[in-house]
């Protein structure tokens, strides 16, 4: 059954209440002085406030044990989550997350504010020279550096292979351009340490292209295709 919110906020409320009761009964029985008496002197009272500490004792134990149980499901939706969104390669958003993206905007008019830039990471030439784990390797590091660029910026994913998406949903010239240069100067610093090896990439733009991109599949077609003008 999948785990709620208001689970959470209702073992609170019992937790808070639970407090609240138990410092009320300790609260009568160290000021009341006819109470205490009444509790020395008979010892079927004695017995009932037994009882009662008992399940005080029994229900915070269940509650705590809840609190347990509700943390470890709610670890494990995350894991889950983390799972299902998240390519397990480069740490980013993977396919189905981008394409879940790119849904929001199908068969809509697209936003003036809508921006999208596709990358292509030059990866093959290291994957022939040093094989498969220094390339897997490549796309992390590089995954890393277009993660840090894109904080406060866009939305950035792994698109499959070598191919990796940026979108800007309140996109602007401005924020396109601090993105990239973000972007140059984390990988220039990273490729002057002579121990990696170096990180060289493809990207193309599209944004407010008018006719030219009417839809989100022509941006991003169209980005594509800015790409393929360069390394053709």
């Amino acid at each position: 059954m999948p785990m709620k919110k208001s689970d959470f906020i209702y073992k609170t409320i019992q937790l808070i209440l639970f407090i609240l009761l138990a410092i009320t009964c300790l609260c009568i029985v160290l000021f009341d002085a006819n109470m205490r008496s009444l509790i020395a002197s008979d010892p079927g009272i004695r017995l009932i406030y037994a009882l009662l500490g008992g399940i005080l004792g029994l229900s915070f134990i269940f509650i705590c044990f809840d609190f347990s149980f509700l943390s470890s499901c709610k670890k494990d939706y995350t894991q889950l989550d983390h799972a299902v969104y998240s390519d397990p390669l480069s740490g980013l958003a993977n396919r189905f997350s981008c394409d879940n993206m790119i849904e929001k905007y199908l068969d809509k008019p697209l936003p003036e504010c809508l921006g999208c830039i596709m990358f292509d990471l030059k990866v093959n030439e290291i994957n022939r020279l040093y094989g498969h784990i220094h390339g897997n390797h490549h796309i992390r590091e590089f995954a890393d550096l277009l993660k840090m660029a894109s904080t406060d910026l866009c939305f950035v994913g792994r698109n499959g292979g070598n191919k990796f998406l940026a979108l800007f949903e309140e996109g602007s010239q401005e924020k396109i351009d601090q993105f990239l240069s973000r972007l140059r100067q984390r990988v220039q610093a990273y490729n002057d340490f002579p121990e990696n090896l170096p990180i060289e990439y493809y990207y193309g733009v599209a944004f407010q292209e008018g006719d030219a991109a009417k839809t989100i599949t022509d941006l991003i077609a169209l980005s594509n295709k800015r790409i393929s003008s360069q390394t053709g």
